[in-house]
């Protein structure tokens, strides 16, 4: 599928309506035709791995192209300068969620960019750093304790960041790590209490929230049944 041809097929999908509804969950990219998520899917599917695509339709800069730029790119052929140019462009919590979790978690340099992003300032490449560990503790079943151990400092220390979409990550990432199994369950509880103690609102709501769902029956029923 061409460029072309696919700007034609995303138009015949857009939807004003969906555009207006999205601005209001903070989803606000310059240019959008408003099409479903699950809409993107079918069409990435269609397509398949295709690198040099992805490259052109990320630089069309427009929230639908970006989203299956993500999806459609293939991980191994993604460099570390790539992902640092995609990186900084990223100027709303959606991108910057469906690139992580659509690409970026996969390639090599993943659990490196997760430390470097989560202890950058600029909001939605810090927000890419945790939203990494989230994806990571979710999606690489592989992975040892030790890999996510080495996320908790950083959680700790960015955890007073007070930026709306910055702390809901950070909270995501501490929340995932603890639901990973009983071991690490038992260290982001242990984490989520020291951040409790820091004189931040950020800081306490994080730790509150994570508390509450990582000691919860549902969970530690969940985490026993999976074991170590």
């Amino acid at each position: 599928m061409q460029c072309d041809d696919l700007l034609k097929r995303l138009k015949s999908l857009s939807s004003v309506r969906a555009i207006e509804g999205m601005a209001k969950y903070g989803i606000t990219a310059e240019r959008a035709y408003g099409v479903s998520i699950p809409d993107l899917r079918k069409i990435a599917k269609e397509i398949g791995k295709d690198h040099q695509l992805a490259q052109q339709l990320w630089k069309l800069n427009i929230r639908e192209t970006r989203i299956l730029a993500g999806m459609i790119d293939e991980p191994e052929l993604v460099t570390e300068q790539q992902m640092e140019i995609w990186v900084k462009e990223f100027d709303y919590w959606e991108i910057c969620d469906q690139v992580c979790q659509n690409l970026f978690t996969y390639t090599k340099f993943a659990y490196q960019k997760a430390i470097e992003w989560g202890e950058r300032k600029e909001e939605f490449v810090k927000r890419a750093g945790f939203a990494l560990m989230a994806w990571l503790a979710f999606k690489d079943k592989e992975a040892k304790n030790e890999q996510f151990e080495k996320f908790l400092p950083i959680i700790k220390k960015e955890a007073t960041d007070n930026r709306n979409f910055v702390k809901k990550a950070v909270n995501w990432a501490l929340r995932q790590i603890g639901k990973r199994n009983i071991g690490l369950n038992i260290k982001a509880i242990e984490t989520a209490k020291e951040i409790q103690k820091i004189e931040s609102k950020s800081a306490k709501w994080i730790a509150q929230d994570a508390i509450k769902e990582l000691t919860s029956d549902a969970i530690q029923e969940r985490l026993k049944k999976r074991g170590r």
